[in-house]
């Protein structure tokens, strides 16, 4: 058994660089970070497994988990490192953010949300409470980082609105996500037996949301064909291969819709009848499309945020001689609880 785990190498990796390099100066040329956030079981795991060449079975993501690869760009060159962050369990452990996301990592950070296409009604409020979580943070890092290195924030900043063209019709109605963004919708082989109407609201407002947020969108599933174009983007984010330029907008297909080349216009007015639209109390774009969207796939009465809180509780994590020592251990606390509290009534009564 090593010394030492992965989790523990990392950490103290990050740790390194953080005393011996300038707070935002820690990043060396040519390593990146990927961080997957999204539904729980959409498959975020299998995704790494796969862009990293590693052919063995996806496992349980508990809490954070870390990752890396290499690859060289040619021959006598040195290798690339790609850092890989996985956050498990869906939107009950946003707290766990602020990991992977520090000064030293943010300039060369790209941020993968996988969404569940199969269970619609947890889609939107399993995207809003991540990207809004995921922005809140970076927002922090950004500001920090300004204020001793300002010339960095100014580099992202023109890195992200690079995938825009300068002419494009939506350039000043966006707003894009302060580090690179791409959303991913898995079990498309599950979504493409949805009902018509249901597939067009669906992919018309993940469409809106990616293309508002200067983010690439495309479905997955088992699918050979699918999973070899996942793997090319991921792949572009993490070793700096070239971006695809492949696009697909039918709904009857999956979607693949690189950065900037979506627009407002192709993607059209939320689906629902006009009439209907001045009734919905909406105070910007994004509120519309979410109301509208909603209207169809109501979010479960249970907020997702109320998700169980400890892994060691969680189902999915069950192991019976571990849960029966658990058992054991919290009836003796328990116990020790209440013996304490006699002993100290006791010496109130004596005293």
């Amino acid at each position: 058994m090593p010394s030492e785990t992965l989790w523990e190498i990392a950490k103290a990796e990050v740790e390194k660089r953080g005393i011996n390099g300038n707070e935002g100066d820690g990043v060396e040329i040519g390593e990146k970070s990927v961080f997957f956030i999204g539904s729980k079981n959409a498959g975020k795991t299998s995704i790494i497994l796969r862009c990293l060449d590693r052919d063995e079975p996806p496992k349980p993501t508990l809490a954070l988990e870390y990752t890396y690869g290499r690859r060289a760009k040619g021959h006598n060159t040195p290798k690339d490192i790609a850092h890989f962050w996985e956050l498990g369990g869906g939107t009950s452990l946003l707290d766990l953010i602020s990991i992977p996301i520090t000064s030293d990592t943010l300039r060369m950070f790209s941020l993968v949300l996988v969404l569940d296409l199969s269970k619609p009604n947890d889609l939107w409020p399993t995207m809003e409470n991540l990207l809004q979580a995921t922005k809140s943070h970076v927002d922090k890092v950004i500001m920090k980082l300004g204020k001793t290195n300002s010339k960095a924030v100014s580099e992202m900043r023109q890195k992200i609105w690079n995938n825009m063209q300068k002419d494009h019709p939506d350039r000043e109605i966006i707003d894009p996500f302060p580090v690179p963004l791409v959303i991913i919708g898995s079990k498309y082989d599950i979504f493409q037996d949805f009902e018509s109407e249901k597939r067009k609201v669906i992919c018309k407002t993940l469409r809106f949301v990616a293309h508002y947020y200067g983010a690439s969108l495309m479905f997955t599933s088992k699918s050979e064909a699918l999973l070899l174009k996942i793997r090319g983007v991921i792949n572009q984010l993490a070793f700096g291969i070239d971006k695809s330029k492949s696009i697909c907008v039918d709904q009857n297909k999956p979607l693949f819709i690189t950065a900037g080349l979506d627009s407002f216009s192709q993607i059209g007015s939320p689906p629902v009848p006009e009439n209907d639209i001045g009734k919905l109390d909406a105070h910007s774009p994004m509120e519309l499309w979410k109301k509208v969207y909603e209207k169809l796939f109501p979010p479960k009465s249970i907020n997702m945020l109320k998700d169980i809180k400890d892994p060691a509780r969680d189902p999915q994590y069950a192991e019976s001689e571990v849960d029966e020592m658990r058992i054991q251990k919290d009836q003796e606390l328990e116990q020790y609880k209440r013996n304490s509290s006699k002993s100290w009534k006791q010496i109130e009564l004596d005293s």
